[in-house]
């Protein structure tokens, strides 16, 4: 009678006995050779520099509550010995520059940026958890990595889900001196010809009746079959959001995005999602795991928008969505910046799984893409970001996939 083994022992023999008989049958020149001791690199960071762009438009453009006549932004640039450079972008607000150059710089100068697990902790150490300084590095440190690994961001996460993103027009401001009402619907017809399935327009500056008048028109002019979002801005009260937001599902429109203010932090925001069947979208200002937590917890948004430029980086934003999901929330990352976030913004969109519940086919993930005059989006880069048939293409190349025009930079830089 055959004796038995534990089940536990029998896999264990047959494992054993499956590969030694297999490497038996291998030759000697066939075996592999003993692995050799592996060498650190010698990849060293020797600069961190932060250039302050600024360019003055024609005319002022904003949302709801505000209008500027400039864009800026914050470039990161981090070098090594070896001459490889990475490139980052965030936002100069609160100090976020003096943060990078007075404490993080001590912190990355000297290392190896192929620790970057263990640089990203040890960045948040000494900025009172300033996600935007966190931000603009790591995007540096992610281009650094995959430069000298020769993989695009997405590679250095397993490989993209899927090659080309659909991007929706962040579009039709506020203009200085225009009626939205004679601005707004032709613009949103003009990029529905350009390709644009998707696009979100301003809204909450003049009341109820006559911002839902222009949306109206704005629906009549590119049909049904275009997604249609628009942006509060902080410009609603509770009421005032619901009632606008009821009328907003009457017109299809796919979210109505952070009509409530942000501050202080995202208070009324769960009530709202709750009251109506648009969806709620928000979290543009959240700074890290931990703040958004909490609003998934208590699902403060139907979809989530964290910034890898303004959340912790890439990372962090990945994280949040995949958290998200588990909670049956859809992540949508927000994408109103230059062209080094949007190409950060391609990589991780590229990685995130559809939105859908069971085994049905769901939205899938889109990218917010800023039409309005950017150089920092055009003119920076060798090669400008391109619609196709309503998509982008996600770089391949190593790291981000752009190239920097460097003189560009010190073009739109501020004069100390």
């Amino acid at each position: 009678m055959p004796t038995k083994l534990p089940r536990r022992d029998f896999f264990a023999n047959a494992v054993t006995t499956s590969f030694g008989a297999g490497l038996a049958s291998l030759s000697l020149g066939e075996r592999a050779a003993p692995a050799a001791d592996p060498k650190p690199s010698s990849l060293t960071i020797t600069k961190v520099e932060t250039f302050a762009l600024m360019h003055k438009l024609a005319k002022g453009i904003g949302p709801s509550v505000a209008s500027a006549a400039e864009r800026d932004a914050l470039i990161v640039k981090i070098s090594t010995d070896s001459g490889l450079v990475g490139w980052g972008e965030t936002a100069d607000v609160g100090g976020t520059r003096g943060i990078i150059e007075t404490h993080l710089k001590n912190v990355l100068l000297g290392k190896n940026p192929l620790e970057h697990r263990k640089l990203w902790a040890e960045m948040w150490a000494p900025n009172f958890g300033d996600g935007r300084a966190v931000a603009g590095c790591d995007l540096a440190l992610h281009d650094l990595r995959g430069k000298a690994l020769g993989l695009s961001i997405a590679d250095l996460y397993g490989g993209r889900r899927r090659d080309k993103v659909l991007g929706y027009a962040a579009a039709m401001n506020y203009t200085d001196g225009v009626r939205p009402e004679d601005q707004h619907p032709p613009e949103a017809a003009a990029l529905a010809k350009r390709g644009f399935q998707a696009m979100k327009i301003r809204t909450g500056r003049y009341g109820h009746k006559r911002d839902l008048a222009v949306m109206e028109k704005i629906r009549d002019a590119v049909g049904p079959d275009v997604k249609l979002l628009t942006d509060g801005n902080g410009a609603f009260t509770l009421p005032q959001a619901v009632k606008f937001g009821k009328e907003l599902e009457k017109l299809d429109f796919y979210m109505f995005e952070e009509p409530l203010p942000q501050s202080p932090n995202y208070a009324g925001y769960d009530e709202l999602t709750r009251s109506l069947d648009i969806a709620v979208a928000g979290g543009e200002v959240l700074d890290s795991r931990a703040t958004a937590r909490d609003h998934i917890v208590k699902r403060s948004f139907d979809i989530i928008q964290a910034d890898v430029s303004l959340c912790g980086g890439i990372a962090e934003v990945l994280f949040i969505s995949e958290m998200a999901r588990l909670f049956g929330i859809q992540a949508l990352p927000h994408c109103w910046a230059g062209a080094i976030v949007i190409a950060a913004s391609l990589q991780l969109n590229s990685l995130l799984a559809p939105h859908f519940q069971g085994f049905a086919g769901g939205d899938e993930p889109m990218m917010e893409f800023d039409v309005y005059e950017n150089p920092f989006r055009d003119e920076i880069v060798t090669k400008k970001f391109e619609l196709k048939e309503g998509y982008f293409d996600v770089p391949t190349a190593p790291g981000l996939g752009i190239e920097i025009n460097e003189e560009v930079i010190k073009k739109y830089a501020k004069k100390s």
